[in-house]
């Protein structure tokens, strides 16, 4: 079995007396999409962060690449991309000036080719000289996935990525994931409120709750260990006994 691409160990985060994420170690293997499942508050957000370097965790390790995210920051986020329904990008660029900064940020060429290529997996050609502010909700998220690909990541942080999206376009950008994990090798660890989104897209499903690790296997395995019929039922059965 190949090494993993991300390790997480004894991962813990305190806030004063709260502890946002308590324990919790997995892994994610080079080519798998992990989902990330929980109640809003059981710590996804708070360990997406500690994988991207924005929150210093409270005990614990992180390895991607098998480097030590702590001593060698700079060089594995040069191979890291997020993407989530709730960031921005700035307002007053256009559409293609905020993908010329990313690209700029992280020191590709070609650069305008890689562009055009982004914009038309994510459908958003005609939109390119829009200016950001006045992007829909839903552009505003393909404007984020597009940002996230752009680099061409080795691992790929996705909250909640078709938020906002109607459903022929989260299709599509649903089908974009999976042809650039099987084209590259892409790594993914994605999150989704979106029971049956999680069940089409992840390898494996670690669930959080109260910042615990409670459940982690298949879709089918998480289903028959609780009992259920479908992850939205454990989901449900888990977020109320919470």
């Amino acid at each position: 079995m190949p090494a993993p691409i991300l390790e997480v160990k004894s991962l813990k985060k305190r806030f004063g007396d709260s502890i946002a994420v308590d324990d919790i170690s997995f892994d994610i293997q080079p080519g798998e999409i992990l989902g990330l499942l929980g109640p809003n508050g059981a710590g996804k957000t708070t360990t997406i962060q500690m994988l991207l370097g924005l929150v210093t965790p409270t005990a614990g390790s992180i390895h991607m690449f098998g480097l030590d995210l702590a001593t060698h920051r700079e060089q594995i986020l040069q191979q890291v991309n997020f993407s989530s329904t709730y960031i921005s990008m700035p307002y007053s660029l256009t559409l293609e000036e905020n993908l010329w900064v990313v690209a700029k940020l992280y020191g590709m060429t070609d650069i305008a080719r890689r562009i055009d290529e982004v914009l038309k997996k994510v459908e958003m050609e005609d939109s390119r000289t829009k200016v950001t502010r006045r992007l829909s909700s839903g552009q505003m998220t393909r404007l984020a996935l597009a940002k996230a690909i752009l680099t061409e990541p080795k691992i790929l942080f996705l909250d909640e990525p078709t938020a906002s999206l109607d459903p022929d376009i989260a299709h599509k950008i649903r089908a974009l994931l999976k042809e650039v994990r099987k084209s590259s090798g892409l790594s993914v660890l994605y999150t989704s409120h979106n029971m049956k989104e999680m069940e089409e897209m992840s390898d494996r499903i670690i669930f959080l709750q109260k910042g615990k690790i409670v459940a982690q296997g298949t879709a089918q395995e998480i289903t028959q260990r609780f009992g259920q019929r479908d992850l939205e039922e454990v989901f449900l059965k888990l977020a109320r006994e919470s």
